[in-house]
């Protein structure tokens, strides 16, 4: 059955797309925020429960792409529950989540945005220093929780989102209630990575998706690649990231994951610059948050997961909770499951997810 047949309907405000300036190559990038805009609905439209999809505009203009979603038809609970706000990682929108929205969002509020510089959001321009770089990511997310009028929100954040999710934590952590870290960039500092020889060992190498834009970070912004590509970016997507297709291939029997894929990297570039601009290189952040990590506050409670097969060395969260102590970290391995544990094992991903929510009220 075609999953648009029987969704509910997406309740679109403010629905006018950003400034974009990428336009003056049309025919060469066979891509648009129009484009990109026609390929997400086709994800959205599986969404059974209530959804509202609109721009969140900030105090300086720059706008926020942001789903929330509720479940459908049923009574509010007595005590509002503690909304559940997940942000995605590099390259990544609020699309990728396709799998989780709809079972996360039975019991509380789901929201999911696209970073500043991602997806649909505004792609403004990001300093080269990385802790200002950083800062502007943050500052965006803390503006976006004023607007949308949040108190407090669980927090959870993918790779880069999980970088961010832990600095945000950090600097306001009266607004998070429980952190949840997956598969997450930038914990580790590079020289201890690299002395733990066995760990290293233990963990697969990463895929040549990671090889071949490490080989490029240095010199270009990571996706350089993909705009230079021009008509054959699809393609190249589709080349090195098979794996987005196979994720989801019981939802879509076409190219639309891979389409969606291409369509938020193949714009004007933004939140790239801030990433490049906080990277060593694709495996390290210039600032490891493992130097920060003791700034949370003992009392929050942090939960990691990741993936059995991913690239991203796991023993950084053993370290995590070392510095944190066992009473308020916990780390969880999702098996069967790579960098990308919420598609690769969803159902796994979203019972674990419930069971924390549940935890806090």
């Amino acid at each position: 059955m075609d999953p648009a047949a029987t969704a509910a309907p997406i309740h679109n405000d403010c629905e006018t797309e950003p400034n974009s300036v990428w336009s003056w190559w049309p025919s060469w990038r066979p891509t648009s925020m129009s484009l990109l805009k026609t390929t997400e609905s086709k994800i959205l439209s599986c969404i059974q429960n209530d959804l509202w999809a609109r721009f969140v505009t900030l105090p300086n203009q720059d706008r926020i792409w942001t789903l929330t979603l509720n479940n459908k038809g049923v009574r509010k609970p007595a005590a509002p529950k503690t909304p559940l706000v997940m942000v995605h990682g590099f390259g990544g929108g609020v699309g990728l989540w396709i799998r989780n929205l709809d079972v996360l969002s039975r019991s509380r509020p789901v929201y999911a945005f696209d970073l500043l510089g991602f997806g649909r959001s505004s792609r403004p321009a990001f300093p080269s220093d990385a802790a200002k770089a950083e800062e502007q990511f943050v500052d965006s997310i803390e503006q976006w929780r004023k607007s949308v009028g949040l108190e407090d929100m669980i927090l959870l954040g993918h790779s880069l989102g999980g970088y961010l999710a832990t600095s945000y934590a950090i600097q306001y952590p009266s607004r998070v209630s429980h952190l949840i870290l997956v598969d997450p960039w930038g914990l580790p500092e590079r020289a201890q990575t690299q002395m733990e020889g066995t760990e290293v060992v233990k963990r697969p190498s990463p895929p040549h998706w990671v090889k071949a834009i490490a080989a490029v970070v240095s010199l270009f912004n990571p996706l350089a690649v993909i705009r230079a590509a021009g008509p054959w970016g699809p393609g190249l997507v589709n080349r090195f990231r098979p794996d987005f297709k196979r994720k989801f291939e019981d939802l879509f029997d076409d190219d639309t994951m891979t389409q969606y894929i291409y369509h938020c990297n193949a714009q004007t570039p933004s939140g790239e610059v801030g990433f490049r601009a906080m990277s060593e290189s694709l495996g390290w952040a210039k600032r490891p948050m493992l130097q920060r990590v003791h700034l949370l506050p003992p009392s929050m409670p942090l939960t990691m997961l990741f993936g059995e097969h991913s690239w991203v060395v796991s023993s950084s969260g053993d370290r995590v909770t070392e510095i944190r102590g066992e009473a308020h970290s916990k780390l969880l391995l999702i098996e069967k499951a790579s960098h990308h544990v919420y598609a690769d094992q969803p159902e796994e991903f979203n019972r674990v997810v419930e069971d924390i929510c549940s935890s806090v009220n």
